[in-house]
């Protein structure tokens, strides 16, 4: 088994990604990386199998899966999702997930404040 320090190490994203100031999130094996724009953000998530992001809403967000499987609920619907595809969250819409498998996932968020860095 890894090590948490080994997880982070084996990351697809390049330094140029990982150079980007990290998010400050209290949920158990997830990391990210952050992109400020003037008035919306783009992280770039590491999120292993253990991760869980308990239900919630915020303004609007649309994401990429770029590797793994993720179990997503948006408004009660529940969908499992695959590399390369998409996903679309309205503002003030609950969702949740699971990680079935260890995801790299991009993510836009229209909240220019929905993560602090550390």
């Amino acid at each position: 088994m890894k090590t948490n320090l080994q997880f982070w190490q084996d990351t697809p994203y390049p330094d140029i990604i990982r150079s980007l100031p990290e998010i400050d999130i209290p949920l158990k094996g997830v990391r990210g990386w952050l992109l400020q724009g003037p008035g919306q953000q783009l992280v770039y998530f590491d999120l292993e199998t253990t991760a869980e992001v308990p239900e919630h809403t915020h303004g609007e967000q649309w994401g990429v899966l770029i590797s793994g499987e993720i179990e997503l609920n948006i408004a009660g619907e529940s969908r499992i999702y695959y590399p390369g595809q998409w996903y679309h969250i309205p503002a003030n819409t609950p969702h949740f997930a699971k990680f079935l498998k260890r995801c790299f996932i991009i993510d836009f968020f229209a909240d220019k404040q929905r993560y602090k860095t550390k």
